[in-house]
């Protein structure tokens, strides 16, 4: 069954490395579900680009992969768009082991640490990188939300166990 919403990602030049990234990412998750993949990659022709696509030659018009049976479709666009913060992956992690993985793997080689379980990967993109909140976060104290929320705002990689002593 075709997904009705695919996300598109934008990147310089670097499409194809990146699906290769991504999927030997969530390829080498020891908890994986399911196995991620590269589906389908239409190139730009290798010759007689003109106007503004003069230069892509060869480079990825759209790739099409999957990650843990989300698919994704990407291009090679060129700088003129950047990704920003105002749009997130969110990896839910069921363990800390999951969450170190994916941490370690996206910040390495250029990945930028941020907040509250975010980063950037080394394309740009942002990654939340969380065990299912709801947990910490619903829950009927408000002493013990606030404590879980003091903690929370500490940490750039989440700590489950700092989560639960708080909480605790």
């Amino acid at each position: 069954m075709q997904q009705k919403i695919t996300p598109f990602l934008w990147f310089d030049r670097n499409a194809k490395e990146a699906m290769n990234f991504y999927v030997s990412v969530f390829n080498g998750n020891p908890n994986k579900k399911l196995e991620s993949k590269i589906i389908k990659i239409k190139k730009y022709p290798d010759k007689g680009l003109e106007g503004p696509m003069k230069g892509f030659e060869g480079q990825v018009l759209t790739g099409i992969f999957e990650l843990e049976g989300q698919q994704y479709m990407c291009l090679d666009g060129g700088p003129i768009f950047k990704s920003n913060e105002s749009f997130s992956i969110l990896v839910d992690c069921k363990n800390q082991e999951e969450i170190d993985y994916f941490w370690d793997a996206f910040t390495k080689d250029g990945g930028q640490e941020s907040q509250c379980g975010w980063l950037k990967d080394k394309y740009g993109f942002s990654w939340q990188i969380s065990p299912p909140m709801e947990q910490f976060m619903s829950m009927e104290d408000s002493e013990k939300s606030k404590k879980v929320m003091h903690a929370f705002l500490q940490m750039k990689k989440i700590d489950i166990a700092k989560l639960q002593e708080a909480a605790n």
